[in-house]
């Protein structure tokens, strides 16, 4: 039987300078992958669903999502693929399977890049600058970017494929990117200054920070300027290139506060007083909310007064927090010094009369 098939002139015949049996054996090979292809798709949902729902992540259930969606079309473009390369073909039809192959394929898996990049995207929005609106323009700005870098990187491989020299392609964008660049220097320095400030993070939205001579609370991140909220009320906006590149104070993230102060005590007073001072200076500090005394000396002796100094921390990072402490500490150093017949130094002139 397989021998009269074999002699059967039928399948010597040619068409299209293949044999029929080649032509026959591609069809079977086609249905064959066709049919292996459903069945892979169909297996690997059900093994990708198992396991989605084991896992709290969402991103095996955005790929089971997107395998889900990969239509008949494609299927069909790799059975053809595969089938005809059991066959001898012109160049023009072998070339247009072959780069309709890898258009299909280049444009899946962009595709799913994409989804992964939109998936890594709400990940960073939700989890670390959630409410934060300047921040997530940003992200999604970046998200954007790298979007259409995908997309031409993916263009670019395709015209290579083909045979397309794309030097001087690639030197025409260069040269029009540094045109752009130029023209908008002061808008893109700006811009990437947020992105660094969004990276690296020097100052959040609340911080109190000093830059040069102007000092204030931090309102609002833009994407070409910062605005502050001065001590006396009025909003200051900074360009986000100068914030930059400026020396930046940031008390936001200050956890204490060190304080240092000097007292001058009149040289009048007997040396038993000035050894109580010590230590009642340090029972008036430590007994204050949120204070931590570190040292109180007798430092100096000079010409017309004594100098005690005091170094202590405020445990936060608030300004007020700090003036009331220090409102405390020197009406009961007064209320102390009265009571005890202590008297503060205070600059005195001495003038000699000749007779």
């Amino acid at each position: 039987m397989l021998n009269q098939l074999q002699n059967n002139p039928f399948f010597h015949a040619k068409f299209l300078d293949n044999l029929i049996s080649d032509w026959i054996t591609a069809f079977v090979i086609f249905f064959i992958s066709l049919v292996i292809l459903k069945f892979c798709k169909k297996l690997l949902i059900a093994r990708l669903k198992k396991i989605s729902q084991k896992t709290e992540t969402k991103l095996d259930n955005i790929i089971v999502s997107y395998i889900g969606n990969i239509n008949w079309n494609f299927f069909i473009l790799i059975s053809v693929y595969i089938s005809t390369t059991f066959l001898k073909l012109n160049s023009f039809i072998e070339n247009f399977i072959y780069y309709t192959f890898l258009v299909f394929i280049t444009y899946y898996a962009i595709k799913i890049l994409q989804e992964l990049l939109e998936f890594g995207t709400e990940i960073i929005i939700q989890k670390k600058i959630k409410g934060d609106d300047d921040n997530i323009a940003i992200v999604r700005i970046i998200s954007k970017i790298a979007k259409i870098s995908l997309w031409v990187g993916a263009v670019l491989l395709i015209l290579t494929n083909l045979g397309y020299n794309i030097n001087s392609l690639v030197a025409g964008l260069g040269i029009g990117g540094i045109a752009v660049a130029l023209a908008l220097q002061n808008i893109l320095s700006d811009i990437f200054s947020s992105f660094s400030i969004f990276f690296d993070k020097p100052f959040r939205v609340g911080d109190f920070i000093v830059v040069g001579e102007y000092k204030g609370t931090v309102k609002k991140i833009g994407m070409k300027t910062t605005r502050i909220q001065s001590l006396q009320g009025e909003e200051l906006i900074i360009s986000n290139n100068e914030l930059t590149k400026a020396k930046l104070q940031n008390y936001g993230v200050m956890e204490k506060r060190r304080i240092s102060f000097n007292i001058n005590i009149d040289q009048e007073t007997p040396v038993y007083k000035l050894k109580k001072i010590p230590n009642f200076l340090k029972k008036i500090i430590s007994s204050q909310k949120n204070v931590e005394i570190d040292r109180v000396y007798f430092t100096e002796i000079s010409e017309d007064h004594f100098v005690y100094s005091i170094v202590y921390y405020v445990n936060s990072k608030e300004y007020e927090v700090y003036l009331k402490a220090q409102q405390n500490i020197n009406l009961e150093i007064m209320d102390k010094f009265t009571k005890e017949k202590i008297n503060l130094s205070h600059p005195t002139q001495t003038v000699y009369v000749k007779k």
